[in-house]
């Protein structure tokens, strides 16, 4: 995969499925994702991600109430949460915590969409398409 941008972007507009996702993410070095759960920490911040977002999110990952960070997540002020969630150091908690953040923008983004860019905007990330993801993969 190429610009982890648009890779993270096509993950969270169900581009490119969640198992690439998690295959790509696993092939990078523990210092590679940790850059990559931050920059996932500040898109979810620049679509302006909230508590029920991230509750939403907890659902959409699949996972479980008691799971790091899914317990962060939940305890409000998600601009802090969302930058200890990035900062998990554990393998198995760097694995949810990308899911998670995943999740946590295509709320966040979905809802953004809607609201400001339903009529058509100038973010790149939302003019990817099936179609440019099937020449990229070519």
């Amino acid at each position: 995969m190429a610009d982890p941008h648009v890779t993270l972007n096509e993950l969270v507009q169900d581009l490119r499925p969640m198992s690439q996702g998690i295959e790509w993410f696993e092939s990078l070095s523990a210092e590679e994702q940790s850059t990559t759960l931050r920059l996932l920490s500040h898109f979810c911040l620049q679509a302006r991600a909230t508590t029920e977002d991230g509750r939403e999110g907890i659902r959409r990952a699949g996972l479980r109430a008691t799971h790091t960070p899914a317990v962060l997540i939940a305890r409000g002020r998600i601009d802090e949460q969302l930058g200890k969630i990035a900062g998990l150091t554990p393998h198995d908690e760097r694995l949810k915590s990308f899911r998670l953040l995943i999740a946590v923008l295509a709320v966040a983004d979905g809802r953004r969409r809607e609201r400001f860019c339903s009529d058509g905007c100038a973010h790149a990330w939302h003019r990817l398409s099936a179609d440019a993801l099937t020449e990229t993969l070519s």
